[in-house]
This record gives structure tokens, sequence and C-alpha cells, in this order.
């Protein structure tokens, strides 16, 4: 692994082993006895006297006085003790006692719906859980097609599916629709399905690194394998080329063997709901509500403010002092590699022949079409993908391209053409392909 600065040491951590059971147990523990920072209890306080500005007409000058009287601040400081004091004296300590009640816990895998938790938890405040060193950080795991922790050798073609904001490895299925795995391994003998689970509150720049340093041991470990594709959905695309930038950059191996790489719903150029949140915030901040909930919003991970843009480089952020408001777009350019065949897909909410432009913007409800598929008038962020590596699929919100049997499909062929023909032909028949699978989408 090339040498870190003190800062890139600590988003780039990278241990394998999931959490067990006791490990949530234990997680849980010690965020309900964790004393209350600074920083939630100026949210709590600011909160408070918009409240009472805004609802109770009351001055802000003297809300603020009266916050700052010293029988004011001690009843803070009783309720905030208290607090603790519970968490550390009654529930941190039954939690624990179930753990020694029951030791095997430590061994016990967690459940579907544990992940699910975890997944939600990790997107929302991964990086507070990471910088507490919370056992309920998810470190990046890679299970096998059966759900089990990737071991043994691989060789041949490697497939990586990497799941979205708030999501875990078990979201590529669907129990009516099957997966995009299954499709991929019905093509052909020698793939083999590995996919990846993540902290998704991190930095996507600094689970690109760590992607790419576990690629790259994984590569050392397995000399037998000759080709890798890697598929990310919504944010998962962009810690997908987040790793092939720091490949190319440290010159690791695995980036010569990458074949494929297929984003669907990706927000190459930022998340509508993420800049629609904070704009709202900008134009509405005098409305009660607004300015109420706007101190909620400091409380979001970093990975989930790098969806604004799209950042997937560490100086997009790094050397940015402010970390909430209305930003410029900082980003610095990610080409690209040229040797990749990239293939982007979209989805949209609007139906095929009813184009309103209002839904354009929409897309998926979260990614616009523009951003899924790479689209920016200045040419240093437009990412350059051929026409016959592009799909639209129109009546499909983000959540189901994701698993969709049209979008396995559409992969499928990309992967692997039916026959050999001229680009020209290619493109012509992905499009008659496309048009059918259109169609497909709105039943």
């Amino acid at each position: 692994m090339a040498s870190l600065t003190p800062l890139h040491e600590t988003y780039c951590k990278w241990d394998q082993t999931p959490p067990s059971q006791a490990d949530v147990l234990e997680g849980l523990a010690q965020l309900v006895s964790t004393p209350i920072s600074n920083v939630v209890r100026e949210i709590i306080l600011a909160i408070q006297r918009e409240i009472a500005v805004s609802l109770f007409g009351f001055n802000l000058y003297k809300t603020q006085q009266l916050q700052k009287k010293s029988y004011v601040q001690n009843f803070y400081k009783h309720s905030f003790d208290s607090l603790q004091n519970y968490g550390s004296h009654y529930l941190a300590p039954s939690l624990r006692h179930i753990i020694e009640k029951f030791p095997k816990l430590h061994e016990k895998p967690l459940t579907p719906k544990l992940h699910f938790l975890l997944g939600a938890l990790n997107g929302i405040f991964g990086d507070y859980l990471l910088e507490n060193h919370n056992p309920m950080g998810l470190p990046m795991t890679l299970y096998d097609h059966y759900g089990s922790v990737q071991q043994g050798e691989l060789n041949g073609h490697i497939v990586i599916f990497i799941h979205g904001l708030c999501m875990n490895h078990l979201d590529w299925s669907h129990y009516q629709y099957g997966d995009i795995g299954e499709k991929l391994l019905a093509q052909r003998a020698h793939n083999t399905m590995l996919y990846l689970n993540y902290n998704t509150g991190r930095r996507i720049s600094a689970n690109g690194r760590s992607l790419s340093n576990i690629l790259e041991d994984l590569i050392t470990k397995n000399p037998n394998i000759t080709e890798i594709s890697l598929i990310g959905h919504s944010m998962g695309g962009l810690i997908a080329r987040s790793a092939l930038f720091y490949a190319k950059q440290n010159m690791y191996r695995w980036f010569h063997h990458v074949e494929n790489l297929v984003c669907i719903g990706s927000p190459h150029h930022g998340a509508m709901l993420e800049r629609l949140s904070f704009n709202l915030q900008d134009k509405l901040g005098r409305l009660p509500i607004i300015k109420i909930l706007s101190q909620l919003v400091n409380i979001r991970s970093n990975g989930i403010l790098d969806l604004r843009y799209g950042s997937v480089r560490d100086d997009d952020w790094e050397h940015n002092d402010a970390r909430i408001g209305s930003l410029d777009d900082n980003r610095k350019p990610a080409p690209l590699p040229s040797h990749i065949n990239t293939f982007f897909i979209a989805g949209t909410i609007e139906q095929e022949n009813k184009e309103i432009s209002a839904l354009k913007a929409i897309g998926d409800y979260l990614v616009s079409v523009s951003s899924a598929l790479g689209e920016h008038p200045d040419p240093r962020f437009h990412l350059k993908v051929p026409d016959a590596h592009k799909a639209i699929f129109y009546g499909l919100n983000h959540l189901e391209i994701q698993y969709h049997p049209c979008v396995a499909e559409q992969i499928a062929r990309w992967f692997y053409p039916p026959q050999k023909s001229t680009d020209g032909e290619h493109i012509q028949k992905h499009i008659i392909d496309l048009e059918k699978f259109k169609n497909i989408a709105l039943t």
C-alpha cells in the first residue's frame, strides 16, 4: 500500500472482518453511553431558538441571552447529563449483559434485517461511527453470490457489484425478479459474482481508495483472475470510478484487468435531491419549518454530501473549508479510463412518448437522466461514453433499475453480444433491442 498522509490514513482503513450480532449490541451500547457532543448540543439549542422565534414570536436576541443564563445552562447540563447517565447506567449495561449471557453472538453473522439496519445507519452517520471506532461501522467486505464472506481461490472473469447509499450487498436480488448476477452466471463458465459491502457514510474518494487496495490484494492472491467487471448502482458507480482513478495513480495491476464498467443510476454530476434540499434551504430559509429542519441537515454524513456534485477525488473536498451550504461545484476532472468498456444506465419515471420537461429533470426520483449518462455542458466533466453504451429505461425509479430483468438483459447483451458485427450494425441492433426493453419496462 502506498504511503499516505495522516488525513488519508484516517479515511482509508479497510479491515474486511464483518461485524457480528454481538458487535451490533456493543455498538448500540457505545452510542447510548457516549457523551452528547458539543455539535449536537449546539444543534439542539439552535432548534430551540428557531422554535421560540419562528413559532412563538420571541425576540432572537433575548432568546439567545436567555439560553446563556446560568440557571438555563445548569438546566441544559442537568438534562444532558441525565440522558447520558441513563444510557450509561441502564441501557448500555443491559445490552452488554445480553452479550455476556449469549457468548455465541460473537460468532453469529448479521441477519438480512441487521444488514438492512446497519446499511441505513452507516449511510446516515457512518463517518461518525468510523471516527469513534464504533463496531457498527461497516468494514469493506466482499461476499460471494450466496451471501458468505468471499474465501477460496478465484480465477477467470470476476464481476464485482457495488451497492448504493444506505444499502447493502443483499439488495442486488429481488424476490420477484432475481438479479443481474444470476443472468450473468447463465452466460458462460468461469464467471464469479462478488458483492461489495461497505460504509456508505464515508467519503466517496475514501471508499474508492479502499476498494482499489482490496482489488490489488485480490489480484495478488489470485493470479489466475483474467478479467474484472465493475457494476455499481447509484453511489456504487462513483465508488468504482474513484477506485479506477486511484488505481491508475498508484499504477496498480488490477487496473489493467478491468474489462467493463457499468454504472446504474449513478449521479456522475450530482444527485438532484441532494442539491434540491440545499436550494430549498437557501430560498425558503425564512419559513419557520425550513429554518428548524435546516439545523438537522448538519447531521448528514460525508458520503451524502459527496453526492451533491458527484465528487470522486480527495481534492474535491479536502481543501474546502465549508462542509454545509450551497457550495459551488469545485470538482476536479476524473476522466474514464480509455481501455475499459464503460456503460451507463439511467432510469426515468416518465413514460415513453409522454415527455414532460419536469420529469426529465427528476429522472428516477433521485438522479436526472443527464447526470446518470455522464452528460455535462463543460467538456472537462463530460464523460465521453458512446451512445451504443447508454440505455434509458422508462417507467423505472431509482431502486427498480438495480434489479429489473430488462436491465439485467441489457448488461448481459453488452458483456456478451449475440454475434460479432461491425460497430454500426451493433449500434443499430442495440437501439432496436433498447426500444423493446423500454416497452417491457412499462408493464
